[in-house]
């Protein structure tokens, strides 16, 4: 998965369980609209419109995680906070051996 592959499915996993779904078709951009329907040919996500009169500031487009999808974004959020956890520049009040 490539690293813009890895955003974007961060933010689609992040407005499945917090947007109940909802995208914000603003916080995406051309390539990730092109990952996005490739995703969606290849059944890894369902993505779409929502129609018109039920847009509202959370999205205007709505996406569903396959259970491949949801095991990937696990994968990339452990990473994510492994790599992170690496580069902290913090003073912990505890010992850390």
């Amino acid at each position: 998965m490539t690293r813009y592959e890895a955003n974007l499915l961060l933010y689609l996993e992040t407005c499945a369980v917090d947007l109940g779904g909802r995208v914000a078709s603003r916080r995406m951009n051309a390539v990730d609209f092109e990952i996005a329907e490739r995703w969606n040919g290849e059944g890894f996500v369902e993505f779409g419109r929502i129609v018109y009169d039920h847009h509202n500031a959370d999205g205007d487009h709505w996406v569903h995680l396959s259970e491949r999808a949801w095991e990937a974004s696990r994968l990339e959020r452990r990473c994510r906070a492994d790599r992170m956890w690496a580069k902290r520049r913090y003073l912990q009040t505890r010992r850390v051996a």
